[in-house]
């Protein structure tokens, strides 16, 4: 610890030594504005403890107030009045060391929540976005993949389950090319891509509950892609599946993309899509009851590979009302579900309806 954040103490020691007076305003201010420039230029709390005791210690000998005291008493209170000012310096040092930390640390979160932004948006120039990259763990030339997890409120940096992944990963991964954020209320882990047991452990430990803390509903993952627009778009892919998942009651905790693939094919012409609910579909909306149960029989069958019995297991109804539902929508739509390529007609527009929300939401 460079001595120079010590200057003048002994001086003022001497004096105090003689005059049992305390640190005067002007010193207390002196000595915090030497704790905040140790702490910006990077010295730890402790060291700066430990100049001040090691400085008083080898004053304590030289101090006139206790060297030239006339009796063990007026020794005992020059001594009494050098520990009094050390103890009001060294909280004066901390209150400067705490407060260029404090603000330090304000301008990381910053930085780093400006970087995040720029990140997951594609904002900013790539290279200058690669170079601040690295003071955040990442190498953004190489491959990473984006994991997103939801849950029952939203995920901030100091909410108990982020900290709880965060600790576990740092535990087992160390610095590793792995960033752990949060986004929009969003638990957001971003990994290199040949780090799948990044991945693995941040699901695993993110939908977890314990210690009365609900872990995620649900974690999905974007694919694996390159450089820094590849993370926007493994982040998209990761948000899309939450989506899907949503809308389509998937089953599962933990959802990946790459097996979500055709959902977004389906949807890529809307107004395709569109015609074929309404067209093969959009007569249900007569039957007693509504389109929604006769929509649930074709999922339900096609899940159960048309076999009555665990169709209508799945549904909870007897063969008995399966087999009329099924009868309904053929009458209804032209279409008959015994027919393998009427079948599969029936199966996309269910599916199509769901992804668009129909029949509660107009086509």
């Amino acid at each position: 610890m460079p001595v120079e954040f010590a200057d003048g103490w002994p001086e003022v020691l001497g004096e105090v030594s003689e005059t049992g007076r305390l640190l005067r305003r002007a010193e207390l201010q002196a000595l915090a504005e030497s704790g905040e420039r140790a702490a910006e230029a990077g010295h730890d709390w402790r060291p700066l403890v430990g100049l001040y005791l090691g400085e008083t210690r080898r004053a304590w000998a030289t101090l006139p107030g206790i060297g030239r005291a006339a009796s063990v008493s007026g020794a005992a209170r020059s001594g009494d009045a050098v520990l009094a000012a050390l103890d009001a310096a060294i909280a004066a040092l901390g209150a400067g060391h705490e407060r260029a930390r404090r603000l330090a640390v304000r301008q990381e979160e910053a930085a780093r929540r400006e970087f995040i932004d720029d990140l997951l948006y594609g904002r900013s120039d790539p290279g200058r976005l690669a170079e601040r990259a690295e003071r955040f763990g990442l190498r953004l030339a190489r491959a990473h993949t984006v994991a997103v997890a939801v849950g029952p409120s939203d995920y901030d940096e100091v909410h108990p389950l982020a900290r709880r992944v965060e600790r576990e990963l740092i535990g087992r991964f160390g610095e590793r090319d792995v960033l752990l954020t949060t986004k929009d209320g969003r638990l957001v882990c971003i990994a290199a891509a040949n780090e799948q047991s990044v991945l693995t452990a941040f699901a695993k430990h993110a939908t977890r509950t314990d210690a009365g803390h609900e872990g995620a509903h649900r974690v999905a993952t974007g694919r694996p892609h390159a450089g820094a627009s590849g993370v926007v778009l493994s982040y998209e892919e990761a948000l899309g599946a939450l989506d899907l998942a949503v809308r389509l009651e998937l089953p599962g905790t933990v959802l990946d993309a790459g097996d979500l693939l055709v959902f977004p094919v389906l949807m890529r012409d809307r107004a395709a899509m569109a015609d074929l609910v309404r067209t093969a579909l959009g007569p249900l909306v007569h039957a007693r009851g509504g389109a929604g149960p006769l929509l649930e029989t074709i999922t339900a069958c096609a899940a159960a590979g048309y076999v009555n019995a665990e169709a209508a297991r799945r549904l909870r109804i007897s063969v008995r009302t399966l087999s009329y539902r099924l009868e309904r929508i053929r009458t209804l739509t032209g279409y008959d579900p015994g027919d393998a390529l009427q079948r599969y007609t029936l199966e996309t527009a269910a599916l199509g309806a769901r992804l668009l929300g129909w029949p509660g939401t107009p086509l």
